[in-house]
């Protein structure tokens, strides 16, 4: 298979990551040799009006012709795509790959100068923490239980379904994530993303209580503060998780509203339902909604000087950012649509309070409309990564819900509508979006990447898409020994620090070395991507940053050796010991074994 014309907006393609609005920066393309592009324009969109300008041949490198044009920032968001004409006609090159029919501007690259994320976001690599789940401290013991709390020793199967799921309460705190960070550091991540930490009436404390303080049965907020010293002193970064969306009904704002329909708290919620009903997160009443419409809330959360977003990024906690739990519903109500200001104004607060602070949302669907403005820095990538990989590597009969909500669970499908689907989400965002968003296998509201895929050969697939793809790669907590669970609740497994001998020891090695060669290697955290190759059970994609470049082999089973032309020699760096010689007609031939996951550096 032939390389093909080339651009992802990444900086071996636009070296200006952080353009300014006004400035004109150069973008590139790459024809490889053989392709019979002979005329480049690029198209642009400034002020809504297309219009063309003619690239230049800029440089020829291994046969590989390198296109340049230059794009004006016009507008905070800048639409771009390239006319490529030639012997095989008249193609766009957009977003979503070559097409040789006309397509909408919704496809097209873009350029993004509103402030970019923080820096560090880039090489972060997560540990997503369920504190309830992670680890007891000795201090856990002494607690009183509240009355609303199943008690139940770090043995207890997890219930998984039915009305007691959020009752059940094992004891984990902080200072019990304290004491485990050396098992992050030997597995190689340097980011801890905890899922809310604030007093609430269930384990997942999704219904928060108070935002003013940490819940005593995790240490108070001296083990928060314990945690982020502990946590920083390492070079690590610490997230919290905040719902912007609804509070608890035992929250003191929603007390103070449903017991006087005069207090100002009345107008922070929704109360005009029919009979005075309030409206809740999807019908859960133990979930009043947020109403983005009160100037008082938007006070409380966001603005004041003491308010919940500001009060923990401050010393001494000092959380590097926050996730924002259900951000597609935040300011959503119908008529309603806040979504866009109160993510422009967390983000604002955000900025003003700790610069280097990361707002990262969560979409249970398609986020697509949400990103590239001057909100959210990226999302939780649920549609446009974690459902394809479970869908091209699903095994088994047995039936595994899809997290989305789809009738019929998790489905198979081969790699070509797997990788349509990933093109389809990623082409509708800028490369800096798709690039600071999450990419995970899993989260404590999943089935378990191990439940969906079986086994642990195709879990190291799964875990090298994870690595070696962009975006940011969370791993949920306990994924790498290998633990398992068919949805969200029966997911949230203690981990099983007293009993080492029911690890997998084979994953856990897998995603250590996997997230060592993330770190290793600049053109897995930097870099591009080429996809060069797919068929039923095989994905084939390069990573190119301009200082190095990989090659990917990701295979579910075994299948045909595949063979491709236009690439350099290379050495295996994971998963296999024989390096890549191209033959006497300049082609490489990749292994067919399967299921497994390599890769090389290319010279």
């Amino acid at each position: 298979m032939p390389l093909q014309p080339h651009h992802d907006g990444s900086a071996t393609y636009v070296p200006e990551q952080e353009p300014a609005l006004g400035q004109t920066v150069p973008v590139f393309v790459r024809v490889p040799a053989g392709t019979g592009v002979r005329q480049v324009h690029v198209r642009t969109t400034g002020d809504g009006e297309p219009r063309f300008s003619e690239a230049e041949i800029d440089r020829t490198e291994d046969g590989d012709v390198w296109w340049r044009a230059d794009v004006e920032v016009r507008n905070p968001v800048s639409n771009y795509r390239f006319l490529l004409d030639g012997e095989h006609g008249t193609r766009w090159l957009n977003a979503a790959g070559l097409a040789d029919h006309d397509v909408p501007d919704n496809g097209d690259f873009k350029l993004v100068s509103y402030a970019p994320p923080p820096a560090w976001a880039r090489d972060a690599v997560i540990y997503q923490i369920f504190p309830d789940r992670f680890a007891r401290s000795a201090a856990a013991d002494g607690r009183t239980l509240p009355d609303w709390a199943i008690g139940c020793d770090w043995d207890t199967p997890v219930i998984g379904r039915g009305p007691e799921t959020p009752r059940q309460l094992y004891g984990g705190d902080l200072d019990g994530v304290t004491e485990h960070l050396d098992h992050l550091d030997r597995l190689g991540v340097n980011t801890v993303y905890l899922t809310p930490v604030f007093p609430a009436r269930s384990n997942h404390r999704y219904d928060a209580a108070s935002f003013d303080t940490v819940d005593p049965l995790l240490g108070g907020d001296a083990a928060l503060a314990r945690l982020a010293d502990a946590v920083h002193a390492r070079g690590w970064r610490l997230l919290g998780d905040i719902t912007s969306n609804h509070t608890g009904d035992a929250h003191a704002w929603f007390t103070a509203a449903v017991s006087d329909v005069n207090a100002p708290e009345r107008d922070l919620y929704y109360f005009d339902l029919p009979g005075g009903d309030f409206e809740s997160w999807n019908g859960v009443k133990s979930l009043p909604k947020l109403n983005w419409g009160s100037t008082e809330l938007r006070r409380r959360f966001a603005t004041a000087e003491d308010s919940l977003l500001r009060r923990w990024l401050r010393p001494p906690y000092g959380l590097d950012g926050w996730r924002v739990d259900v951000a597609n519903m935040t300011g959503r109500r119908g008529a309603d649509a806040y979504t866009h200001e109160v993510a422009r104004l967390l983000r604002e607060v955000v900025a003003q309070t700790r610069p280097d602070a990361l707002l990262l949302a969560e979409h249970g669907h398609d986020h697509t409309g949400d990103l590239d403005a001057d909100g959210w820095h990226g999302t939780m990538n649920y549609v446009g990564f974690t459902d394809p990989v479970w869908s091209w590597l699903r095994h088994g009969d047995d039936p595994v819900p899809n997290f989305l909500g789809t009738p019929g669970g998790v489905r198979r499908r081969d790699a070509g509508a797997v990788l349509a689907t990933m093109n389809a989400y990623r082409s509708l965002v800028s490369w800096r979006s798709y690039t600071h968003s999450w990419q995970l296998l899993g989260s404590h509201d999943s089935a378990r990447i191990r439940t969906v895929v079986g086994d642990a050969a195709r879990q190291e697939v799964a875990a090298g898409l994870l690595a070696t793809m962009p975006g940011t790669p969370v791993v949920f907590a306990g994924d790498e020994l290998g633990l398992t669970g068919t949805n969200g609740e029966g997911s949230r497994t203690p981990m099983p620090w007293h009993r080492p001998e029911s690890w997998d020891r084979r994953t856990f090695d897998a995603y250590r070395s996997l997230l060592a060669l993330r770190r290793d290697e600049p053109a897995l955290r930097h870099g591009g991507l080429r996809w060069v190759h797919a068929d039923a059970d095989t994905l084939v994609f390069l990573r190119e940053a301009p200082t190095s470049t990989v090659l990917v082999l990701a295979r579910r089973g075994p299948g045909a050796p595949v063979r491709l032309s236009g690439l350099k020699p290379g050495d295996n760096i994971h998963g296999g010991a024989a390096p890549l010689r191209p033959d006497t007609e300049g082609a490489v031939t990749l292994p067919a074994e399967g299921p497994t996951f390599q890769v090389w550096r290319l010279s």
